[in-house]
């Protein structure tokens, strides 16, 4: 089984504009709204693809209400635990002559709802899977994600991490199963220039060096780079195709890469699949569907090595 961790989830209000003018009033020419978080993207994608997850994570208010309802019936299970403070936070994504953003703050997380996710997680089984996935609200300790892996080492469950500079670097003396930086954050965690594939790969087997076992880049129209547990390398080109929204694709990378390793037990298919849904959200206006997904993977016929 796969579970989803997304500490702060959203309802992401997407307008699409024909101008952004400051000042002005201005009318939607189209307008969407979307139940996510980066975890529950993962689970989204999961869902497309015929997948089971459950989603864990703290909800709170009317907005949290919604957001339980939305992610049942994209057929993802909701596990959320409802917290008293706050709301569970509106983004606001307006797509005019370029993307912009407008995220919210979220509910208030206490030390004694941390408590309560940990003893959910438990639960777990030795080879469930577990995405632990998103930046790490303030109230909360940046080393959350090292702390669920420390409690629940040696349980056989493997994690993946999905999160940036601190929250991933302190996780890895656990051993996850999977990390994902993307080649401007890998720049970002060893302070250094990135300027071709064999750059990626030598700060790519640092991280591997302090502990992670497979390392996933994703390098934007350059592809994808995989690091693999069994030392071997393997890249896939980028799809080809017009990015139309560039949220949930790391995601859908994430959760491509766990359905082709579940159901070929193969790294380059792996990779090959987490690409091809990657590409697929990136050129869909929310979390891509199968069919796109199966489109594009007949683009990457295999995986180069």
């Amino acid at each position: 089984m796969i579970y989803t961790v997304t500490l702060n989830p959203s309802i992401d209000y997407v307008v699409e504009l024909h101008e952004l003018t400051a000042g002005e009033i201005m009318r939607t020419k189209a307008e969407d709204l979307i139940f996510g978080g980066k975890g529950i993207n993962v689970s989204s994608m999961l869902a497309q693809l015929g997948m089971k997850s459950t989603a864990l994570g703290f909800i709170a208010g009317f907005t949290g209400e919604a957001l339980e309802q939305g992610v049942a019936a994209m057929g993802i299970q909701p596990d959320f635990l409802r917290v008293e403070q706050g709301f569970t936070r509106i983004n606001v994504k307006v797509h005019a002559q370029e993307e912009s953003e407008i995220n919210g703050q979220g509910p208030l997380i206490r030390s004694s709802h941390i408590e309560q996710l940990v003893k959910k997680l438990d639960r777990l089984k030795k080879d469930d899977i577990l995405v632990l996935s998103g930046n790490v609200p303030a109230s909360i300790p940046q080393d959350i994600y090292a702390d669920i892996m420390q409690h629940l080492q040696g349980s056989g469950i493997r994690i993946c991490v999905d999160a940036r500079q601190e929250s991933l670097m302190s996780t890895l003396v656990y051993h996850p199963f999977l990390i994902k930086p993307n080649h401007k954050e890998l720049a970002e965690m060893f302070e250094v220039e990135l300027s071709s594939r064999e750059d990626l790969l030598v700060y790519a087997k640092e991280l591997q060096a302090m502990g992670a076992r497979n390392v996933l880049v994703s390098m934007a129209e350059q592809g994808a780079l995989l690091l693999s547990e069994t030392q071997e390398v393997y890249h896939t080109p980028a799809c080809k195709g017009q990015v139309v929204n560039s949220v949930g694709a790391g995601d859908s990378m994430v959760a491509g890469f766990l359905y082709g390793y579940l159901r070929e037990n193969s790294y380059a298919e792996a990779l090959r699949y987490g690409t091809a849904c990657g590409g697929a959200s990136a050129f869909s206006k929310g979390i891509a569907n199968k069919e796109k997904v199966a489109e594009l993977l007949e683009q990457l016929t295999d995986c180069v090595c």
